[in-house]
């Protein structure tokens, strides 16, 4: 298996791909609320706001959050002004929180170095937090129409299609990122990268791609071979670990659930959790688990557990439940200054990951 080597002379040399496909994304590009059409100019504060909700996230998903975002902090300065706490609860459920993270730092950043003004160069871009290559490149294409080519998913997929590379994934990115470079036009680079975002997520999906309405399908390598369907190729994926703890739901008796802010670095930084025992790689004993309560109390384990797949590996998490009188005490352990007590009818407006909502979910379905 290999390549098809970038000099070798291939159907796509030349603009044609490029004019096709922007004629395609003219009459049929997806309305979202972070484009903007012919004659528009593109705010790069909403242009990068939506490539970092985007990462590894679908369009549907994001949608709402943008939505939410833009109608509560409308500009950059916005954004950086804000509370950390408060955009981590706005972005509670999109997931990937280090994004949220940066996301504020990169506001913040923005504001402090650049008076509230994104720069349009892509190293002055990848300098700030959270912003990489593939985000540096779609914000001066996109924002500022310089001559630059995101590479996300979608985006691999048609080039390797088009291009027929066979080489595996990851190996094949820089390929695919050099064969994707020499697609991009020198004018409407931003169009032309959306363009080839959407053929990625409509047409030339990842099984079943829908060849015979793609708007260069004529040009594609693999079509002509008949491989489009195997491509890109994957290298086989290692089997995710699992790791093991237990999650503490403490319920007061005047209906407030006790929350602890986890450290701002690492998995879920910044967010808020029921106190739980550290993620290990063995499966937590009952009679060691409640060693490590919170507060003290009459616990009982809740059936089941709960089950949640991060990027990395998987999590399974043994529940127990307590009710508390109004002066409990919480034990040094539980780390009372990174503790508080929160309503339980206004959970839905606190930085919760999702998988913490699971938790308190399972602990209290029957109370």
């Amino acid at each position: 298996m290999g390549t098809v080597a970038i000099e070798q002379p291939v159907r796509l040399r030349g603009a044609k791909p490029a004019e096709l496909l922007l004629e395609w994304y003219d009459r049929e590009r997806r309305d979202l609320p972070w484009r903007y059409g012919p004659g528009q100019q593109p705010d790069p504060y909403r242009v990068w706001l939506s490539e970092i909700m985007l990462q590894q996230t679908t369009v549907k998903a994001v949608v709402p959050f943008f939505n939410t975002f833009v109608r509560r902090w409308p500009t950059v300065e916005r954004l950086g002004k804000a509370a950390l706490d408060d955009v981590l609860a706005a972005w509670a459920g999109l997931g990937y929180y280090s994004r949220a993270r940066n996301l504020h730092a990169c506001a913040r950043a923005v504001v402090e170095r650049h008076g509230g003004q994104f720069p349009s160069d892509e190293t002055a871009l990848r300098a700030l937090p959270g912003i990489g290559p593939y985000t540096a490149a779609a914000i001066a294409a996109i924002a500022f129409g310089l001559r630059a080519t995101p590479v996300d998913g979608n985006i691999e997929r048609v080039t390797a299609r088009l291009f027929a590379v066979t080489e595996p994934l990851p190996g094949a990115k820089g390929t695919l990122r050099r064969l994707a470079e020499t697609l991009t036009p020198p004018d409407r680079a931003g169009d032309h990268a959306q363009a080839l975002m959407d053929l990625g997520s409509r047409i030339c999906t990842p099984k079943r791609p829908s060849c015979l309405v793609c708007p260069v399908h004529a040009h594609c390598e693999a079509t002509a071979l008949g491989i489009e369907a195997t491509l890109p190729a994957k290298a086989a994926k290692p089997e995710r670990p699992v790791r093991h703890g237990a999650a503490f739901v403490v319920l007061r008796e005047d209906g407030h659930i006790l929350l602890r802010r986890r450290p701002d670095a690492g998995l879920l930084g910044g967010m808020l959790e029921v106190p739980s025992t550290p993620w290990v790689d063995r499966m937590v004993a009952a009679e060691d688990a409640l060693q490590a309560t919170p507060v003290h109390g009459d616990w009982w384990p809740v059936a089941g557990t709960v089950s949640h797949t991060f990027t990395h590996f998987r999590l399974e998490l043994a529940v127990f439940r307590a009710v508390v009188p109004l002066d409990a005490q919480l034990d040094l352990w539980a780390e009372p200054d990174r503790c508080r007590w929160v309503a339980r009818r206004k959970l839905g407006a606190e930085a919760l990951p999702s998988l913490m909502r699971k938790v308190i979910a399972h602990a209290l379905g029957d109370v």
